[in-house]
């Protein structure tokens, strides 16, 4: 039981990883940026996860580009 748990927290770990990176890249942030933080997020993928949840760069949203 406690393998499937282990399992399953770490596909949701990596699909959040996933889309803070797609996050990360679609950012105004500058390059250089962009690759601090997609490292961070690979090497570090809970820390990275959090870290970037609370100070990361924002992707944008379709609607906030047309303004």
């Amino acid at each position: 039981m406690s393998d499937a748990f282990g399992g399953l927290f770490g596909l949701i770990i990596l699909a959040l990883d996933i889309w803070a990176i797609i996050s990360v890249v679609r950012s105004d942030a500058s390059s250089g940026k962009k690759v601090m933080w997609v490292l961070l997020i690979v090497i570090l993928p809970v820390l990275g996860l959090i870290l970037w949840g609370v100070m990361g760069p924002r992707g944008n949203r379709p609607d906030q580009r047309a303004l």
